[in-house]
């Protein structure tokens, strides 16, 4: 089997049973943009191999030693994004394509000298958590900006599925982590939102970017 495509099935098996729970067939060929008969064929291939568990018509699950693989592979992915933002000035809408490349790096001398040189973050560029070197991930629990009422205020802290486009567009709104928002007002009809922040005093966002958008509820008394 090849080996990165080994790691992709792994790491997208452990994201889709992160973020959604299980992990379907259906979505896993979505995320590897592959046929089902392609996804069925290297799953069992996964099983054989003892990472993870398949029986028909049941969720897929990775094995003990399979989420350790997968989180080794995220671990290097988001470690390689920080230095890639940090230390060599890429934007954050460019880290993930060459991350990618990155994490299929074996050397794990690599990436721990690079974690020593970022001061052992715990977040990448996108607010995501970095899983430690046991495989243990802290879980993000925040609230989505599309939560919150009219006047109250939140910290940026994460992004939910931060495609390349949609990093560029938060950047054409001027738009960061670690920024407050507070809500003027609320769409009932689509869900949309006017927002101020950083000097920007009333801004119109969709109800799917606010969805998108991971917050702190802060207070007047915490800025």
């Amino acid at each position: 089997m090849q080996h990165k495509t080994k790691e992709n099935y792994l790491k997208n098996m452990y994201l889709l049973s992160d973020e959604e729970g299980n992990i379907s067939m259906s979505e896993l060929g979505k995320r590897m943009a592959v046929s089902i008969p392609t996804v069925n064929s290297m799953v069992k291939r996964l099983q054989e191999e003892g990472l993870v568990e398949y029986e028909k018509y049941k969720p897929l699950k990775l094995t003990a030693d399979g989420e350790k693989h997968a989180a080794h592979i995220l671990r290097k992915h988001r470690i390689a994004e920080v230095f890639l933002l940090k230390i060599m000035g890429f934007s954050w809408e460019e880290v993930h394509d060459i991350a990618e490349d990155m994490e299929h790096v074996s050397s794990d001398l690599l990436f721990d000298r690079m974690d020593e040189m970022l001061d052992h973050p715990d977040k990448d560029p996108h607010g995501s958590p970095i899983p430690g070197k046991d495989g243990k991930m802290m879980q993000n629990c925040y609230p989505r900006l599309s939560d919150l009422e009219i006047g109250q205020q939140a910290r940026l802290c994460a992004l939910v599925n931060s495609t390349n486009e949609f990093l560029v567009f938060l950047n054409k709104k001027g738009i960061a982590l670690g920024d407050v928002m507070k809500v003027l007002v609320k769409e009932p009809f689509d869900k949309s939102m006017h927002i101020s922040y950083k000097g920007h005093k009333n801004v119109t966002i969709s109800g799917e970017v606010c969805d998108r958008l991971l917050v702190e509820i802060v207070t007047e008394k915490s800025l």
